[in-house]
């Protein structure tokens, strides 16, 4: 992981871009403190994955409950 400077990223943004596209993770500090992580946009697809993929397992495991007594017709009357 690379750190840098709030100023030093705003100077080099298509660089750190770059980067991010090869796989770093970059945190932003202001004043020494971390305030930004900046990292590739497909880490957050496979946290949505694996989520997805738990919701359904879990879907599958729960008891069927109540009766469907409507049409799909119904839904949009």
């Amino acid at each position: 992981m690379k750190t840098v400077s709030a100023s030093d990223a705003n100077r080099k943004f298509s660089q750190l871009l770059r980067d991010v596209g090869h796989g770093e993770v970059i945190t932003v500090l202001s004043r020494g403190k971390p305030v930004a992580v900046i990292s590739p946009a497909r880490a957050n697809t496979d946290l949505r994955e694996s989520a997805r993929r738990r919701l359904i397992e879990r879907l599958k495991r729960q008891k069927v409950t109540g009766r469907r007594e409507w049409s799909r017709q119904d839904l949009y009357e």
